[in-house]
């Protein structure tokens, strides 16, 4: 009875986080919206934290409530699936996604920069206020350069302004709240079910904790991919990829050492780097992501997954 039980509070605060990330989403979007911010703006910055709440929100409260494991699973296996699964799976479905030079060079290279100095800490078991503050200083100097790309563009597109209405600033909050109260949920429940099925928490955090924590990027990613804003579909991804880490480790370590597992180290880190290096040759050599490099990267993710379980 109480594994139902738990089995039922894991999904429905899935579930809760889920719809509580998207009505944050979706609120802060139309903020963007009446202010005038670009499509890649809005990926980068505003739909890319907004989709990283719940991973933020369940790495945080993991780690803080003593299951560090769980919380570093979160992140390096949640960026796992939104280049190999998310990216994949939107490409593959929809339509291709698209990019230039200038987001490669600043949102790639900082995806890159940022799991590489997350991995050197790792291997040096130094996951602790050093590293969290070098993470944060990284995503303070990354926020700048975004400010700066959008000052230009105000500069070469002068708008108007629109109307932020209360009832949509009230949904952001509320949104907000939810995904704070339901994280916690849903980090004890997968505890508890991890420790009654003997399953490493690290497992429950590479993939269930994850994948579903990033349902909304793959809604964000495939839903703007169909509608063709492709550009927001790769922003969305990468910027949620470098928040994971500068924030969603950077943080929580200002507070806590985090212990490191040693097959993070040869497999789960080494993995990420790779897939983000594979996504940006694709990228770089015609701008653009095809459908067979799509399912190419599904199938490394497939084969990801089998290995890492296998090992455990």
């Amino acid at each position: 009875m109480s594994v139902i039980i738990l089995i039922f509070l894991f999904i429905a605060s899935l579930l809760g986080v889920i719809k509580s990330a998207d009505i944050f989403v979706d609120s802060i979007v139309d903020i963007g919206g009446a202010l005038r911010i670009p499509q890649i703006m809005l990926g980068v910055t505003v739909a890319a934290a907004g989709t990283s709440l719940p991973e933020f929100g369940s790495a945080m409260i993991a780690v803080l409530t003593g299951n560090p494991d769980l919380g570093v699973g979160v992140v390096i296996g949640s960026n796992i699936w939104n280049i190999a699964g998310i990216i994949g799976i939107s490409t593959t479905l929809s339509c291709a996604v698209t990019t230039n030079q200038d987001e490669i060079k600043r949102d790639g290279l900082f995806g890159l920069l940022s799991i590489i100095l997350l991995l050197i800490f790792m291997i040096m078991g130094m996951v602790g206020f050093l590293a969290g503050a070098v993470l944060l200083l990284l995503y303070a100097i990354y926020l700048r350069i975004l400010i700066k790309k959008q000052r230009r563009y105000y500069l070469n597109h002068p708008q108007v302004e629109g109307e932020i209405k209360p009832k949509t600033v009230l949904y952001a909050i509320t949104g907000f709240i939810g995904l704070v109260i339901l994280c916690r949920v849903l980090v004890y429940s997968a505890v508890e079910i991890a420790e009654i099925a003997s399953v490493p928490e690290m497992i429950i955090g590479l993939f269930a904790l994850a994948i579903g924590t990033s349902l909304a990027e793959l809604v964000v990613a495939v839903n703007s991919a169909r509608k063709h804003m492709c550009s927001l579909s790769l922003g969305t991804v990468l910027g949620s990829n470098i928040f994971n880490i500068l924030i969603g480790i950077g943080i929580p370590s200002l507070f806590v050492k985090i212990p490191v597992e040693p097959l993070s180290v040869i497999l789960d880190a080494p993995v990420l780097i790779a897939v983000t290096l594979i996504l940006m040759y694709f990228m770089w050599t015609d701008m653009e992501l095809r459908r067979t490099e799509g399912a190419s990267l599904l199938i490394i993710y497939i084969l990801y997954a089998s290995v890492r379980i296998y090992l455990t």
